[in-house]
């Protein structure tokens, strides 16, 4: 048996959930639905209007979040990752840790700033984000652990790290270690924008292709160029041995390696969206390495996600997950 069932790379960011109108994106000159990078100063001055409007923070960044989705399941994790020698870094530290999540931040690290991601949710549940990446931008090979991740049955890659060439060079070998050494591949292509701006860069960091490839409706269309989800999951075929496409509202769409699934996912009223997606990918791949098959973890993880946006916040509490996988997999 393998060490760890999932073995994660990506941005460490603390993340700040801010509830905001739309008019204040457009006063602001925030592309809404999107993430976008920013400077240090534009992140204080947009922090600064925000005063009085942030409702929390919490230790994230996409892959961050899956992995803490894993081990709250009851999964086994270690993740990768970079923070500063400052206060953001120390909590962001103490949070993963004690969301039960392994992890190389042990010992002394580097001074610098740690990254934030401001998530601006609007009242129609959209999340927008800006983020100053920080020292996470600096994120490379130094920061693996070859043993650690030789030891997962699955690497799992964040698609946002095709930003940086440190983080993308890093991803790059992570995918060569996995398959020398057994180790399955899963990546996600994180966001729109990722894809329209770093669609090459994203196919270098899959290699020959990958074992599970996680995106959205959105992303699978613009990586692909097809105009509808049923054609995009065939061209997605190129590159990934199985994919897992999520519709929003209408669940997902699902490719096994050999048959298309489709799971439908029960109707809520979403209030925030942000870390639908993490938490999907987390709970699909903690179902699949507790020996699930393609539709049961479809199952698992729809019904999480769906849960997730009645909530503010990118995380669901253990006890919540816990009754959820009850239902779903017992």
């Amino acid at each position: 048996m393998k060490k760890h069932h999932v073995y994660g790379i990506g941005n460490a960011l603390v993340d700040m959930e801010i509830e905001v109108e739309k008019d204040f994106l457009e006063a602001n000159g925030i592309e809404k639905g999107v993430m976008t990078l920013v400077e240090e100063e534009r992140q204080q001055e947009l922090l600064n209007k925000a005063s009085g409007l942030v409702h929390k923070r919490s230790c994230g960044g996409s892959a961050a979040n899956t992995m803490i989705a894993i081990s709250h399941l009851g999964g086994r994790g270690f993740y990768s990752c970079k923070v500063a020698s400052d206060e953001t870094g120390d909590f962001y530290f103490a949070d993963l840790v004690e969301s039960g999540v392994q992890t190389n931040l042990h010992g002394e690290r580097e001074e610098g700033v740690t990254g934030k991601c401001m998530v601006f949710i609007t009242p129609d549940a959209d999340r927008t984000m800006n983020t100053y990446l920080g020292i996470t931008q600096n994120f490379s090979n130094l920061e693996i652990k070859n043993d650690e991740l030789a030891d997962s049955e699955w690497l799992y890659i964040e698609g946002y790290l095709v930003t940086s060439p440190t983080g993308k060079a890093a991803a790059i070998e992570a995918y060569k270690h996995a398959v020398k050494n057994g180790v399955k591949t899963a990546i996600t292509l994180s966001d729109p924008g990722m894809v329209e701006f770093f669609g090459d860069g994203l196919k270098e960091m899959m290699g020959e292709g990958v074992d599970l490839l996680f995106c959205n409706e959105d992303e699978a269309k613009k990586f692909s160029g097809k105009d509808n989800v049923e054609d995009a999951m065939e061209d997605l075929k190129k590159v990934a041995k199985s994919i897992a496409i999520t519709e929003g509202s209408k669940g997902a769409l699902l490719f096994d390696g050999e048959k298309s699934i489709r799971v439908e996912t029960k109707k809520v009223e979403a209030v925030d969206t942000n870390g639908a997606g993490d938490l999907f990918a987390g709970s699909f791949l903690y179902a699949l390495t507790n020996n699930n098959d393609f539709q049961k973890a479809g199952e698992l993880a729809c019904a999480c996600a769906s849960e997730l946006v009645t909530h503010f916040g990118a995380r669901l509490k253990r006890d919540k997950l816990e009754t959820i996988k009850s239902v779903v997999l017992d």
